[in-house]
């Protein structure tokens, strides 16, 4: 059995919002494996399918995004799966907007809602993450201005592309372990970028 977990927060307002990219995700493997009859449960809105004859299960916690981890260890204790089956996708300031890269573990980097799941996992941290880049707040910003704000006409179709390549990297997760995946789809998106250094420098 696998879990999936999309952070962002619940509510209309933020449906749009950089912070919300990991309930984008979550919505998009849903509609590519057929889950769609969401449910609210363990403070979380949860989609149940099978992949391969394996459970999966995709979870949007609904407790805002510094109180994630209420949501999520609530789900792994009742299905008392370890927590390597369970894969966490983020939005991440550090890395540009849209890129994406998959990790086998590792600290929160400060994000919220990946801190609030390692502290109600008693520090453990050896979960995968799917890391979806929003990039730095602008001059003057600040953090939260930044994440609860939406992409701009120049970012959105950079983010609608990497949740697009997603889907098929969190079903390699599923298929073949996160190793696997990030060998194939964090490869993928360096050599994308060679490749468009390269037609930048011949021009």
């Amino acid at each position: 059995m696998k879990i999936f977990v999309g952070l962002g927060n619940p509510g209309a307002e933020y449906a749009n919002s950089k912070h919300n990219v990991g309930f984008m995700l979550a919505d998009r493997l849903a509609r590519e494996l057929g889950a769609a009859d969401w449910r609210n449960n363990f403070n979380a809105l949860v989609a149940e399918t099978f992949f391969d004859g394996e459970k999966i299960l995709i979870v949007k916690p609904q407790t805002f995004m510094n109180l994630s981890g209420e949501a999520v260890q609530p789900v792994t204790d009742f299905y008392k799966i370890d927590i390597a089956n369970l894969i966490v996708a983020h939005d991440d300031m550090d890395i540009p907007v849209g890129t994406i890269r998959l990790r086998p573990k590792g600290s929160s980097g400060g994000h919220r809602g990946i801190e609030s799941i390692i502290q109600h996992f008693g520090g453990l941290q050896n979960f995968p993450r799917v890391r979806i880049g929003i990039g730095r707040p602008p001059a003057n910003w600040t953090v939260n201005d930044h994440v609860l704000s939406n992409f701009n006409s120049e970012d959105a179709p950079k983010i609608s592309a990497a949740l697009e390549n997603l889907v098929p990297a969190v079903i390699c997760i599923f298929r073949e372990g996160i190793n696997n995946a990030m060998n194939k789809f964090n490869t993928r998106k360096v050599k994308e970028n060679e490749q468009s250094e390269k037609a930048a420098n011949v021009m």
